[in-house]
Parts: C-alpha cells; sequence; structure tokens
C-alpha cells in the first residue's frame, strides 16, 4: 500500500511489469509519491476538471491526480509496456482514466473532453518536451481548450520558457509562451526523484492562457523570432534581411531602433513587427 491510495508501491509495479526506463522515448519514472502529489496540487482544485497527461509510464503522476480528485485523466502513453500497468489503475478508479495509448504529438485529445474544464499536468518526456509545448501554444482558436498547464522540464528550459529580455536565455521560445500565457516556475526537482536519475535538475513550469493576448499572426511572429534569434548575434537591422524584405522601414514603424539585437526586445516589440511583416512600407531614406 502506498501513501495516497491502495495500490502498489511503483517500484513493485515497475519490477512485476519489467519497466525499465528506455532512453530513446526519454523516460524518467518519477517515484516519489510525495512529490507527485506536489505536482497534483500544484495544478490547483481538479474536482470536475478533465487532466491530460502526457507520458505516465507505471503511472506515479496519474494516481496522485486521481488520488487529489481529478473527475477524469486522459493519459497519452506511447511505451506499450506501460499500458498493464495504467490498466491496474484504472481498474481501482472505475471511470476515471482513460487510457490513449499512441504519440502525444500525433494525438488530438479535444474530441475526448466533453465539457467541464480540462488541464494538462504532465512529466513531460525530455525528447519531446518543447515540441508538445510549442504545439500547445499554437492552439487555434485562442484560448485554447485548456484551462492550464503545469509541465516538468529540464531546468534549462525552463529558464528558457520564463527568461526575460536582455538576458542570454531569452529567446523565440520565451517569446511565443509570453505572448500566449503567463508562465513561471513553481519549484525544482531532484534528479534522485527520478529513476534512472537525470543528469540535470528539472522544473515544474506553470502556464496559465492569457484570454486577450496581442493581436498578431501567430506564423508571422514565428517567422519574425527565428530571423531575429538565427542571427542573435547581430543586429536587426541585419538579421531581419532573411525575411526577403528591407527591415528599416518595419522597425522604423515599429519604433525599434535599427541597432538593436534580438534578445533586447520585449514581446510586444516583437508582435509589431510580426504585424508589420507584409505590409508595404515607406522606403527608408538613405
Amino acid at each position: 500500500m502506498s501513501a495516497i491510495d491502495d495500490l502498489p508501491p511503483l517500484r513493485d509495479v515497475i519490477r512485476r511489469h519489467g519497466l525499465a526506463a528506455k532512453k530513446s522515448l526519454g523516460q524518467n519514472f518519477l517515484l516519489d509519491l510525495n512529490l507527485t502529489a506536489r505536482i497534483a496540487r500544484a495544478a490547483g482544485p481538479l474536482e470536475g476538471v478533465t487532466v491530460v497527461e502526457v507520458g505516465p509510464g507505471p503511472g506515479g503522476l496519474t494516481r496522485a491526480l486521481l488520488a487529489t480528485g481529478a473527475a477524469r485523466v486522459i493519459a497519452i502513453e506511447r511505451d506499450e509496456r506501460c499500458i498493464a500497468a495504467l490498466q491496474e489503475i484504472a481498474e481501482a478508479y472505475p471511470g476515471r482514466l482513460e487510457i490513449v495509448a499512441g504519440d502525444a504529438l500525433e494525438a488530438d485529445v479535444r474530441p475526448r473532453l466533453g465539457g467541464g474544464p480540462a488541464r494538462v499536468v504532465a512529466n513531460l518526456p525530455y525528447n519531446i518536451a518543447t515540441p508538445l509545448l510549442v504545439n500547445w501554444l499554437s492552439e487555434e482558436p485562442w484560448p485554447p481548450w485548456f484551462d492550464r498547464l503545469v509541465l516538468m522540464f529540464q531546468r534549462e528550459v525552463a529558464e528558457r520558457i520564463v527568461a526575460a529580455p536582455g538576458s542570454k536565455t531569452y529567446g523565440r521560445l520565451s517569446v511565443l509562451v509570453q505572448w500566449r500565457t503567463e508562465a513561471k516556475i513553481l519549484f525544482d526537482v531532484n534528479p534522485s526523484a527520478f529513476v534512472p536519475p537525470p543528469k540535470v535538475t528539472s522544473s515544474v513550469v506553470q502556464f496559465l492562457p492569457r484570454p486577450a493576448p496581442l493581436a498578431c499572426n501567430r506564423r508571422a511572429l514565428e517567422r519574425v523570432t527565428e530571423a531575429a534569434f538565427g542571427q542573435r548575434r547581430k543586429m536587426l537591422r541585419q538579421s531581419l534581411r532573411s525575411l526577403g524584405v528591407d527591415p528599416l522601414p518595419m522597425l522604423e514603424a515599429a519604433g525599434i531602433e535599427p541597432t538593436r539585437r534580438a534578445e533586447e526586445i520585449p514581446v510586444a516589440g516583437f508582435v509589431a513587427l510580426a504585424n508589420l511583416l507584409g505590409v508595404p512600407q515607406k522606403t527608408a531614406s538613405v
């Protein structure tokens, strides 16, 4: 019996099902049920909420989410070896755990959600964490189907997510995240909490969708930030030339000095540039 439910300890589950973590799947199993319960609590009150979890593995966080009161958990798991362990949890929580066998990068959970609030809470596999986040931030229309994301990343990625302008870690991901959400690091997780222990510290990050982000075409914003940060050591008057336009009129219209570099520009500045991309500009005077 564990500290949060009547199911066996996770180490016993892993041993019984032969669930050695696979590096190819980015797996690091979180076995500390006190810690998984802390992550579940960080997701806010879960009564009446449908939670989407990616990469549940043997189900440590899954169990915490259900024990904490989630109305339903939709668990997306690519590793077929883990399905039997997750089915045991489903039997202990009848009607509350739906197991989706497949790739989270391809799965569309929206038809499964039903009514009521939905939330994403996950210890993401490291190798797909950033692509998954970008997918969720790219949801259309916005606001999205989820009211919150509570996700685990490597500390280095978490720092990029919340980085402020002027920081060396401020980049394309920072701009996209902060344009559409309010993000903050909630707490760190020591490598010793995982099996096998990763070589880096992890961080749990919360994302609250902005109900009305600055008006902007997402693809235009992606193009501008890709050009600007793709040559981040260069001044914008040079780096933005890769867009195939003369950047000087755009920068002037956006009120941005041409000698600025990408890491100095706040989100609002990139939004202004994205909104000017493709808009005819007066030729800058020589």
